[in-house]
C-alpha cells in the first residue's frame, strides 16, 4: 500500500534540514543532502530514470509526456528541502490531534506551551480535521516539507496511472530557500519546464503571484572607546550611533505596524560594543517605487551621521535579494486562471494574496521560469506553534494533478 502524504511528511520532518546563513557551504547544512538523497532515490524507485542530485544539493527529475501530448507545455513543480533557522529543526516530534474539537492543544505541559484558538483563531476553521503540530521544542517543518511530500504524492499517483494524459512534468527540490539562496544555482535550462509552480504557501487555497521586493541592509557603526572616567569630548559610543540611526528611520514602517501590501524595514539583529556595532536589517515593499524610497531613507540616515560625526562613522551596504514576481507572471496569467479553475473543481476557494516574504518562485520568475506559488496547508511557519492540516496535505497531489491535466488539454 502506498503512503499517504501525511506519512511522507512525517518521514521527511524527521530529517534535520535547518539551513545556516553563516556556513559558507552549498548547501549550507549536510541534512539537506540527506533529505535530497532520500527523495531522489524515491523518485528513481517510482520510475523517473533521470532523477539526479547535483553537488549543491538540488534534486531534479521528470516524467515524459504521454503519447500525443509531447507538444503541450512542460510544467514544473518545485519545493524546498530546508527549514528555517529561526527555531531548531533537530529532533522534530510531531503531535497529531485527530478530530480536533476547537479547544487548546497542549504542546508542552511542562513549559505550558499551548496552541490555542485564542491566539491562533484560524484553528477554529479546522474543527473535525486532523491537526499536526509540534511538541513545543522545535518547529514542525511544514515550510516546506509539506510541499515536498505533496509533490512526491503527486508523482506517485501519476506514475501509477499512466492512462492520465499529461505533458512533460518536471520536478525540482531546492536547498537553502530559507536563507535566500534557493534559486542561486537552480539549473533552469536543465530543469526543462516552460512554466512552474512552487508548492510553498500556507493555508489551503492560497495562490500567490505577488511578493515583496527585498533588500538586505548591513550597517556598521564605528566608535571610539575611552575610559568612562575621562571620556568627555573623547568617547564615541557606536551603540548609541546605531540607536540614533534607527531613530531616524520612519517609526511606523515596522513589521509590527504593517500588513497586506504595506512594506517595512526590520532590524533583524544587533551586536556590538562601544568601539563597533553592527546592525542587520531587511527592507521590503511590494511597490518598487516605495521600495527604492525605503532604501533612500537608509542612505540618507547614514550620510547624515557621517556628516555629523565624520566620514567613515557609518558603513552601509545594501544588497537586493529579489523582486516582485507579478511583473513576470502577468504576461502568463493562464498560470493563475488555470490554478483557480482547478481549485474550483476541487471545491477550494482561492485565496489570492500578496506574499509578505519571498519564494524561490520570485527569483525563478526573473530567471525565465514564470513560477507562482501554491498552498501546502501549513500555518505559523518558522516557529514552535507551527501546524499542518493533514487533510489539506492530501489535497496537494489533487491540485497538481488537476494542473497537469489542464496543461494537456
Amino acid at each position: 500500500m502506498s503512503e499517504t502524504v501525511l506519512q511522507k511528511f512525517l518521514r521527511y520532518a524527521a530529517v534535520d534540514t535547518e539551513s545556516d546563513p553563516h556556513s559558507g557551504a552549498h548547501p549550507s547544512t549536510p541534512g539537506q543532502l540527506v533529505l535530497g538523497k532520500m527523495v531522489k532515490e524515491e523518485l528513481e524507485a517510482l520510475g523517473l530514470a533521470d532523477a539526479r542530485q547535483d553537488e549543491f544539493g538540488y534534486v531534479y527529475a521528470s516524467i515524459p509526456a504521454t503519447p500525443g501530448k509531447e507538444n503541450c507545455p512542460a510544467l514544473g513543480f518545485i519545493a524546498h528541502l530546508d527549514t528555517s533557522c529561526a527555531v531548531s529543526g533537530k529532533d522534530v516530534h510531531p503531535k497529531i490531534t485527530e478530530n480536533y474539537d476547537g479547544g487548546d492543544i497542549v504542546l508542552d505541559p511542562v513549559e505550558n506551551l499551548v496552541l490555542s484558538p485564542k491566539k491562533f483563531p484560524s484553528l477554529l476553521e479546522y474543527v473535525g480535521k486532523t491537526i499536526v503540530s509540534t511538541d513545543g521544542s522545535t518547529l514542525l517543518g511544514g515550510d516546506d516539507k509539506a510541499g515536498v511530500a505533496g509533490i512526491m504524492g503527486f508523482v506517485e499517483y501519476l506514475t501509477a496511472h499512466p492512462e492520465i494524459p499529461h505533458g512533460k512534468i518536471c520536478i525540482g527540490f531546492t536547498p537553502d530557500e530559507e536563507i535566500g539562496e534557493g534559486a542561486d544555482r537552480f539549473d533552469v535550462p536543465g530543469f526543462g519546464a516552460q512554466f512552474a509552480y512552487t508548492v510553498d504557501g500556507g493555508a489551503v487555497g492560497e495562490l500567490e503571484y505577488e511578493n515583496f521586493n527585498a533588500c538586505d541592509a548591513r550597517a556598521v557603526f564605528r566608535g571610539r572607546s575611552i575610559h568612562p572616567g575621562s571620556a568627555k569630548g573623547q568617547m564615541v559610543n557606536s551603540i548609541l550611533l546605531a540607536m540614533e540611526f534607527e531613530a531616524m528611520l520612519p517609526a511606523f514602517e515596522n513589521p509590527a505596524f504593517t500588513e497586506g501590501r504595506e512594506g517595512f524595514h526590520h532590524l533583524d539583529s544587533i551586536t556590538g560594543n562601544v568601539e563597533q556595532t553592527e546592525c542587520e536589517y531587511i527592507i521590503r515593499d511590494h511597490n518598487r517605487e516605495l521600495f527604492e524610497k525605503k532604501k533612500e531613507n537608509f542612505k540618507d540616515a547614514a550620510q547624515y551621521l557621517n556628516r555629523k560625526y565624520g566620514e567613515g562613522t557609518v558603513e552601509l551596504v545594501l544588497t537586493d535579494s529579489y523582486y516582485n514576481m507579478e511583473e513576470q507572471i502577468l504576461p502568463h496569467i493562464h498560470l493563475i486562471d488555470n490554478a483557480k479553475a482547478v481549485m474550483a473543481e476541487l471545491g477550494i476557494e482561492p485565496k489570492i494574496l500578496p506574499v509578505r516574504g519571498g519564494t524561490d518562485g520570485a527569483r525563478l520568475s526573473y530567471m525565465g521560469l514564470p513560477c507562482p506559488n501554491l498552498f501546502t496547508g501549513t500555518h505559523n511557519g518558522h516557529g514552535r506553534f507551527e501546524y499542518v492540516v493533514a487533510e489539506h496535505l492530501e489535497l496537494i497531489p489533487q491540485m497538481l494533478l488537476g494542473l497537469a491535466k489542464k496543461y494537456a488539454e
